[in-house]
């Protein structure tokens, strides 16, 4: 392996550390509620406007945002309103729009000569092509919305969380695929559910650590990155969930140690 090999995945490495800032947070809250394919749904959403600008001959990348964004935003307001009226049907609602805007997606394509491999495209991603400006561009946006949802999250929850989930998973759904956009924000934020304390920082730490070893295992191996570096989320956080079952544990043993010899 050369140096140059290895400077390629520099670019995916920033990108990736853009969408774990971004997804963790928002990940939190997504286990914290119980909707687990909220993600998976609105990233779906997101695509079927993707693949809806190229029909429609959109060659701008921010005309095809645009709509993307405007699909992604409408499935939200209606996630907001049937929260508020089903709430306790929030979840398999979001798995009936997720399969709906699946197959929407499919009917699109069904006259497309190209159509499974722009499939492919939005579900996997080509985070290994990203380049440093497309990188930048998304933390434009991303960066900011994570911001404000931090910021306004403990008073204007129920109002700003669906927007700003739909307007951060269509950015990042362009930049990395479905699959990464989905275990990004769930898995990081599965393994720490039992730390509150330091949960976020934690899940930052595994999101980062993962995809690194994700990219660079892709380029030694030559296989393609987004799978890997779903495997590679999933393996560090089963580690984690392991190292730290067994300190906790140990240190039970030793708390209770001093308590039978009393």
């Amino acid at each position: 392996m050369q140096w140059q090999d290895i400077a390629l995945i520099g670019p995916a490495f920033v990108a990736g550390l853009i969408v774990v800032f971004s997804h963790v947070p928002l990940g939190t809250e997504v286990v914290k509620r119980g909707i687990i394919f909220i993600d998976l749904a609105i990233a779906q959403i997101a695509g079927v406007g993707l693949l809806l600008a190229q029909l429609l001959d959109i060659a701008s990348p921010i005309g095809q945002q645009l709509v993307a964004a405007g699909t992604a935003i409408g499935g939200a307001l209606l996630l907001t309103f049937t929260e508020q009226r089903l709430g306790r049907y929030q979840e398999p609602l979001i798995g009936v729009l997720f399969v709906l805007a699946a197959s929407l997606g499919l009917l699109l394509l069904a006259g497309d000569p190209h159509g499974g491999e722009a499939l492919q495209e939005l579900l996997s991603g080509q985070i290994l092509w990203v380049t440093y400006g497309q990188a930048l561009t998304c933390a434009l946006v991303l960066v900011p919305a994570t911001l404000l949802w931090l910021t306004l999250k403990k008073r204007y929850n129920k109002q700003v969380f669906y927007l700003l989930f739909a307007v951060i998973i269509t950015a990042s759904v362009q930049l990395v695929g479905v699959y990464l956009v989905f275990a990004s924000l769930v898995i990081p934020a599965l393994a720490t559910v039992g730390s509150p304390r330091l949960g976020m920082t934690i899940a930052l730490m595994l999101g980062a650590l993962a995809y690194g070893l994700g990219l660079f295992a892709s380029l030694l191996w030559d296989l393609p990155a987004a799978p890997m570096i779903v495997w590679c989320l999933a393996i560090v956080a089963l580690l984690y969930l392991v190292i730290s079952h067994g300190l906790g544990q140990q240190q039970g043993q030793e708390d209770a140690t001093p308590a039978a010899k009393t």
